[in-house]
């Protein structure tokens, strides 16, 4: 199994990261709606740069006049592994062994999109169709 992180990110507008450790680095996604154990919520994730590995453990400020300025905390923090799929397929069947995120996960490119993938919630015993996301940092 692999390391996950979830950051949430106070910068210009609030979004969360996903980060999945794969082939030494952290592929990370950014979910401006952050993510969802409701399987009915199909959150918009956005292919953005690797990570190195060490930034799982990052929380801190990044200055103004940089690139992704502004707080950012662990929101979860876990292990995953991929049961099926592969990025170079553009689907990913995944399962989560987070403290928040926990159970079956899709992770899936949009149709001819290089960047937009869609994550989701699958119906298993963790789904909560009341799903509220709760943020770490009061704003």
């Amino acid at each position: 199994m692999n390391l996950f992180v979830i950051h949430e990110h106070h910068a210009r507008r609030l979004h969360f990261d996903l980060r999945l450790e794969m082939d030494g680095v952290l592929k990370s996604w950014a979910v401006p709606k952050g993510p969802s154990m409701n399987p009915s919520d199909k959150r918009l994730a956005i292919l953005v740069e690797d990570h190195p590995i060490e930034y799982a453990d990052f929380e801190g400020i990044i200055p103004e006049g940089m690139y992704g300025a502004g707080e950012v905390v662990i929101w979860d923090k876990g292990r995953y592994e991929i049961v099926g799929g592969s990025l170079s397929e553009g689907k990913l069947d995944l399962v989560f062994y987070g403290r928040k995120l926990k159970g079956a996960f899709a992770l899936a490119r949009m149709a001819n999109k290089d960047k937009e993938w869609l994550f989701i919630k699958k119906k298993d015993k963790f789904a909560d169709s009341r799903f509220v996301l709760k943020t770490v940092l009061k704003k």
